[in-house]
């Protein structure tokens, strides 16, 4: 017999997870999104072009993708608690390793590999837990816990700044290292929730759900949705600074403009986390907009040449990116319902790695031959256009399947009124009782 799921509390200890969460996300993707900060020391310490040096970050983009699936499966067979702590071991020591600068190949294992699989395994969990402690609030929940992101990486893009300036790259990967051992800490604080093991154990003793879910045209969609989106959702964030250095742009100021961009992405997660959970708009129209608009922002992002300009539209970037961000990953749960969320996310993030892995050396190759920074940018508003158009099939597919199943349900009971009544009387201590009883005729 299979296990009940326990109903989502809604709150509770909830919020406690949430904010467990919001640090999670913060010592891990915003860590991520500020490696643009390293990307001309790197490339001038090993003396290399800018498409290899933007492989470091594109290998732990990959490797966080591509760990989705195992972190998925480990949280299925121990805890989300015991899965975060040994992510946040493996973040910590990847940095740590970084730091003894041993080689660029050594980079790519360490900030590479060990750093992205840590990542994953403490993101993948946090943000199930997140989705499992919440139906009705889930929207904002997960855009709460989200700003995680954007909080730590304003605080961090002038931190590390600093550290570079004052300890050099290799001193400033030793310090985040030890930072992010605090991923441990937060991990001890996600308490399961009772009900939710026994009732996912099935997709852990039946390899066949997997395929079933790969099966759902619409689940599919979306992962292409998410593989040409991935190809240009992390350029804008490795390019940014270099970009704002070609222009003249000295010191702080470059980091600066990632702060703004952190700033709007925070605003933009609770902005749409907001709308999403007032329901006034299905989830994948709302997508659908956002993720167009954002295309087109990135497309005019380089016709900017001074600092405020930069600024004003770096802002709008990050506040589209933000929205994004907030209502992506919970709009699975609008494809394959809670149930299958867990695999499905691992199967998500899995296939979005191949965006992410390719898209980075490729704008990277496209600024070597052009000398121009802009040309990353063009390719990631493009990579992101091209992805609107998987959302509206998704969409348009979802729509139909609801339609039809509403259908049926309608004919199911239209069905039973028809059926025959018979009437039924019989007597009880005096009293005449009597039943109608439908389709008794084919009892």
């Amino acid at each position: 017999m299979a296990s009940r799921r326990a109903a989502p509390p809604d709150g509770g200890y909830g919020w406690v997870v949430v904010a467990s969460a919001f640090f999670i996300m913060g010592l891990t993707a915003a860590v991520l999104k500020n490696f643009g900060l390293f990307f001309l020391d790197i490339q001038s310490h090993f003396g290399v072009l800018s498409s290899t040096a933007s492989w470091v970050t594109s290998t732990t983009i990959a490797t966080f993708h591509l760990g989705a699936p195992l972190a998925s499966a480990l949280t299925l067979r121990f805890s989300q608690r015991a899965v975060i702590v040994a992510g946040g071991l493996l973040s910590a020591s990847g940095m740590l390793l970084a730091s003894l600068d041993l080689g660029l190949p050594c980079l790519y294992l360490t900030m590479g590999v060990l750093q992205g699989t840590g990542i994953s395994l403490a993101w993948i969990p946090a943000s199930s837990m997140v989705s499992h402690y919440f139906a009705h609030w889930r929207p904002m929940a997960y855009a709460v816990a989200s700003c995680g992101e954007c909080v730590f990486a304003v605080a961090f893009s002038p931190f590390f700044q600093w550290l570079i300036e004052r300890y050099g790259w290799q001193g400033a990967l030793l310090v985040i290292g030890g930072l992010q051992l605090n991923l441990c800490v937060c991990g001890a604080l996600m308490r399961p929730l009772e009900g939710v093991r026994g009732a996912a154990a099935a997709p852990r003793g039946a390899p066949a759900s997997l395929c079933s879910l790969l099966r759902t045209p619409e689940l599919l969609l979306y992962i292409l949705f998410a593989v040409f989106a991935a190809a240009g959702f992390f350029v804008p964030p490795l390019f940014l600074v270099p970009f704002a250095h070609s222009l003249g742009m000295d010191r702080y100021r470059p980091a600066s403009v990632l702060s703004a961009v952190a700033l709007a992405d925070l605003a933009g997660r609770l902005v749409c986390g907001w709308v999403a959970n007032m329901k006034l708009v299905r989830s994948l129209q709302l997508l659908t907009v956002l993720v167009a608009l954002l295309g087109v922002v990135l497309l005019l992002l380089p016709v900017g040449h001074g600092y405020w300009s930069v600024v004003v539209l770096a802002s709008l970037y990050g506040f589209l990116f933000g929205c994004v961000a907030a209502i992506h990953v919970t709009s699975i749960v609008d494809i394959v319902e809670l149930e299958g969320f867990d695999s499905a996310l691992g199967l998500f993030m899995m296939f979005r790695s191949i965006g992410g892995f390719v898209g980075l050396p490729a704008a990277g190759w496209l600024v070597d031959e052009t000398d121009d920074y802009s040309a990353a940018f063009y390719l990631s508003g493009l990579c992101l256009i091209s992805s609107v158009l998987f959302v509206v099939l998704v969409d348009r597919l979802l729509q139909r399947r609801k339609a039809k199943e509403a259908a049926g349900r309608q004919d199911w009971v239209s069905g039973k009124e028809a059926l025959p009544h018979k009437h039924f009387t019989w007597v009880t201590t005096g009293q005449t009782r009597s039943l109608t009883c439908p389709g008794s005729d084919q009892l």
